[in-house]
C-alpha cells in the first residue's frame, strides 16, 4: 500500500506543470519553501522559417538570382528547401560575410545586381516561339543564330558549341516514361547520368559525344514538346546557370499569350544638364518610341546612348529658363536622396517632383544597388549624397525571374555612379559641372509614346 502511494505521488509531481510553484505543507513556525520558476524560451526562428514568411514572388526572385550566380541548381518554384538555404550560405561565404542563411538588405541587393549583370552578359530574354506558342528563356547573346520550321525552332552559337532546340511532334498515347526512354536512345550514344520522370514532365542530362546535354519534355494530349540544350564542356561555367534558368522558364503550353507588351505610353524622369536643352535619362524608357516628349517643353530627340550603363541623352530646342543640375564631384555613398517625378497614375495625374531616401550598396562593375527601389516614373531620377552633391542616376529594372509565368517579381533599382555619367556627357560634348544644386528644379518628366 505504501509503495502504491509513493508511486502515485511521484506520478502527480511529474505531471504537474513545469512552471508551477511547489509549496511544502504549512506547519506552525515554519516558512513555506518555494521553487523558483524558469521560463521556457521559444525556439529560435530558422532560415527556412524566415524564407517561408516572404511572399512567393520574393522567394522566386531569390532562387532565380542564386541560380544565375552559380550557387543554386534546384528547381525555381518559390518553395523553400535545404538546398536554397545552403545556396544563400554559400553566397554569403563567397562575400566574406557571416553564413546565416538569411540575406540582409545589402546582401540581397548585391545578389540581385550580380544576377542582373550575368543575365545581361548572356542576353537573357523570355520569348514566345511563334511556331509552337511555347514560352521559354533564351540567352540570345550566346546563341544569336536562329532558325525555325513546322517542327520547332533552333538557336545556336556561330561555332555550334552551344545549341538550343525546341521540338514538337504528334504521338499517340504519350507518357513521360515513354518519352524519356525514347530520348535516352535518340540519338545513339547518349550517356545519361541524371534522370527524373514525373507524371507531367521528365528531365535527362549527361554526355552526348563530347558535349553535355540537358533535355526537358512534356505533352498535352497527343502534342509533345521537348527542349534540348547541347554545349561544349569548355562553356560549362557560362552556360549552366542559363540551363537552370531555361529549364524553370520553359512553359510548353502557356495558357496566356506570353509576357505582356510594353506600355503604349511610358513615363520616366529626366535631369536637365545644360542650359541649351541637354537632358539625361534612362535609355530603356526611351527605346522604341514613336515620339519622345518632355513635360512642359514638347518634343525631344534622343541624340546619344550608353548601352553599358543604360543612359540616354535627349535634347530639346528653343526652351528658355532651363535650370540644369550641377554634376560636380559627388560620389555614391551609403545613403542617397533620389529626386524624380512619379508616374502620373500614382499621383492623380500630377507632375510634381518628389524625393525619397535610399541605401546604395556597391557591387561589382561600378554600379550600386538601391534599396528600397523607388516608385514607377523615378527611372532616370537624380541621386544626391548627404552633402547635396550629385551621386549618380537611378534606373529601375524589372526583376527577370526564371520561374513560373504567374510570378510577379518586384522591380530592382541601380545607381549609375556620377563618374560614369560625367564621362558619357563629356564624350557627347556636354559640360555639366555648373548649375544649380536644387534637384527638384532640374528634373522633368520624360514621356515615351509607342505603337
Amino acid at each position: 500500500m505504501r509503495s502504491m502511494l509513493t508511486a502515485t505521488l511521484m506520478f502527480m509531481a511529474a505531471a504537474a506543470p513545469a512552471n508551477a510553484q511547489m509549496t511544502a505543507p504549512s506547519t506552525v513556525g515554519t516558512k513555506p519553501k518555494t521553487v523558483t520558476t524558469v521560463p521556457i524560451r521559444p525556439a529560435l526562428q530558422t532560415p527556412a522559417d524566415t524564407a517561408n514568411a516572404m511572399a512567393q514572388a520574393d522567394r522566386l526572385a531569390i532562387q532565380s538570382d542564386l541560380a544565375w550566380v552559380g550557387q543554386y541548381n534546384g528547381a525555381i518554384t518559390g518553395e523553400v528547401s535545404e538546398r536554397m538555404v545552403a545556396a544563400i550560405k554559400e553566397f554569403q561565404k563567397d562575400r566574406g560575410g557571416k553564413q546565416t542563411g538569411v540575406l540582409n538588405p545589402q546582401e540581397r541587393s548585391a545578389l540581385a545586381e550580380t544576377a542582373r549583370r550575368r543575365q545581361e552578359n548572356v542576353g537573357w530574354k523570355i520569348i514566345t516561339d511563334a511556331g509552337t506558342g511555347a514560352r521559354l528563356g533564351v540567352p540570345t547573346k550566346l546563341v544569336p543564330q536562329q532558325s525555325s520550321d513546322a517542327n520547332g525552332a533552333k538557336w545556336s552559337s556561330s561555332t555550334g558549341t552551344i545549341q538550343i532546340q525546341l521540338a514538337r511532334r504528334k504521338q499517340a498515347d504519350p507518357t513521360t516514361a515513354k518519352l524519356a526512354e525514347q530520348e535516352k536512345k535518340e540519338p545513339a550514344g547518349r550517356k545519361v547520368d541524371y534522370s527524373v520522370v514525373k507524371p507531367d514532365f521528365f528531365v535527362l542530362s549527361g554526355m552526348q559525344g563530347l558535349k553535355k546535354f540537358y533535355v526537358r519534355g512534356t505533352f498535352k494530349g497527343d502534342e509533345v514538346r521537348i527542349l534540348t540544350i547541347l554545349y561544349d564542356q569548355a562553356t560549362e561555367g557560362t552556360v549552366e546557370p542559363a540551363v537552370i534558368a531555361m529549364s524553370s522558364a520553359f512553359n510548353p503550353f502557356p495558357s496566356g499569350t506570353g509576357p505582356p507588351p510594353r506600355k503604349t505610353v511610358e513615363y520616366g524622369t529626366g535631369v536637365i544638364v545644360s542650359e541649351d536643352g541637354a537632358i539625361l535619362t534612362d535609355r530603356e524608357i526611351t527605346d522604341g518610341c514613336l515620339a519622345i516628349a518632355i513635360g512642359g517643353f514638347g518634343n525631344a530627340d534622343r541624340v546619344a546612348e550608353d548601352r553599358d550603363h543604360g543612359l540616354a541623352l535627349l535634347r530639346i530646342y528653343g526652351a528658355r529658363g532651363l535650370k540644369p543640375l550641377a554634376l560636380g564631384n559627388g560620389a555614391a555613398k551609403a545613403a542617397v536622396e533620389l529626386t524624380g517625378i512619379v508616374d502620373p497614375q500614382n499621383q492623380g495625374g500630377a507632375a510634381a517632383a518628389s524625393s525619397v531616401k535610399a541605401q546604395a550598396a556597391l557591387v561589382g562593375g561600378g554600379d550600386a544597388a538601391l534599396s528600397p527601389p523607388p516608385a514607377l516614373g523615378f527611372s532616370g531620377a537624380a541621386a544626391l549624397d548627404a552633402d547635396g552633391k550629385f551621386a549618380g542616376l537611378a534606373l529601375l529594372k524589372p526583376a527577370v525571374v526564371a520561374g513560373p509565368a504567374a510570378a510577379t517579381p518586384t522591380a530592382q533599382a541601380v545607381l549609375v555612379p556620377a563618374d560614369s555619367v560625367r564621362k558619357f556627357l563629356k564624350a557627347n560634348g556636354v559640360n555639366a559641372t555648373s548649375g544649380s544644386s536644387d534637384a527638384k528644379t532640374a528634373v522633368v518628366r520624360v514621356i515615351c509614346v509607342r505603337k
